[in-house]
């Protein structure tokens, strides 16, 4: 399957331009207001749209991250929630898929953009299913000093209800359904889901597609967990699997390869810099990602807020020890 060009980025990416100036310098950077203030508003500005895929799975673009909808018989299977304020435009799209009501809703993992719908889905009859992990974040207030926001806990009724703690496998009008955890990545408390008969794949935010990602240090994520589960993708993903990412238009395998190439290129890169001295500043001014910049950089993560990112999560060696033999 062919992906949309870099130039035809879909409306979720074009609506959240605000917030990319905001999002440029990490925590260090002076902003006007929170990220997460501008996101909202505008996904309230952003129409939602659906592109259909194969096998009564389509993805909606326009709330936060990407949603995936499988639509049957059975009712809807729905995979992330997007950001609250577009319920109605959520609603409008979903009954325009077909008349069933709302079944499942899986939260690929807690941040709210792909969460704070799920009061409306769960009075609209969703059954919420997330990690342990996911639920926890939820339920306390969290704080995330790269957005400069405070989350307060979720209403009760947004907190998911039946929790997985390993891989579990679902029969839903007529597909197998796989959700399997990742290791701490993005966050503590990421999952996938796989649509078998469709070989479809809903990555939640372990994959961005063409832009740089955000990396949750505040709940534990890291780099290197982020090339784990780039490699977990692959891994799951054939030649012929649509992969649905959190962020970015629809990919495939070899978007999977380039997001993987790109994050291990400049963790190997930010790394030897960082082994060699180079403060975090310094790393920033000598512009580690510009060879990528151009594909990946334009989006909510700009390249020195990514820059800080990836150093944050890399060890600085300790010199060597030596030890002396004391004897003659």
């Amino acid at each position: 399957m062919r992906t949309r060009s870099q130039k035809q980025l879909p409306t979720a990416i074009a609506g959240f331009a605000v917030a990319s100036l905001l999002c440029g310098g990490g925590a260090t950077a002076a902003r006007a207001e929170s990220p997460v203030i501008a996101i909202n508003r505008a996904a309230g500005a952003t129409p939602v749209t659906r592109q259909a895929l194969r096998g009564g799975i389509s993805v909606l673009m326009g709330s936060g991250g990407n949603i995936t909808v499988l639509d049957g018989a059975d009712g809807k299977f729905m995979v992330d929630a997007g950001i609250a304020v577009s319920r109605k435009k959520i609603e409008t799209v979903l009954a325009e898929i077909g008349p069933k009501p709302l079944k499942y809703l899986v939260n690929t993992h807690w941040h709210w953009d792909h969460t704070d719908g799920n009061a409306w889905a769960h009075a609209d009859g969703a059954t919420i299913i997330a990690l342990p992990a996911t639920r926890q974040r939820m339920s306390t207030t969290t704080r995330v000093d790269d957005w400069d926001y405070t989350f307060p806990p979720f209403p009760a009724a947004g907190l998911p209800t039946a929790l997985v703690t390993s891989s579990k496998t679902m029969r839903f009008d007529g597909e197998t359904i796989r959700i399997r955890p990742y290791v701490v990545s993005h966050t503590d408390g990421d999952l996938s889901v796989y649509f078998a008969k469709a070989d479809v794949l809903s990555t939640g935010d372990t994959f961005w597609n063409g832009v740089y990602p955000f990396i949750d240090y505040s709940v534990g994520g890291g780099i290197d967990g982020m090339i784990r589960a780039a490699s977990a993708n692959l891994a799951m993903a054939t030649n012929r699997t649509i992969v649905i990412p959190g962020h970015g238009p629809v990919g495939n395998k070899a978007d999977l390869v380039a997001f993987r190439d790109m994050l291990v290129t400049i963790r190997k890169s930010i790394s030897e810099m960082k082994q060699r001295g180079m403060t975090v500043d310094q790393l920033v001014a000598a512009k580690p990602t510009a060879s990528f910049d151009a594909k990946w950089g334009r989006f909510v993560i700009g390249p020195d807020f990514f820059a800080r990112l990836v150093y944050r999560g890399i060890p600085t060696k300790r010199p060597r020890r030596h030890t002396h033999d004391a004897r003659f």
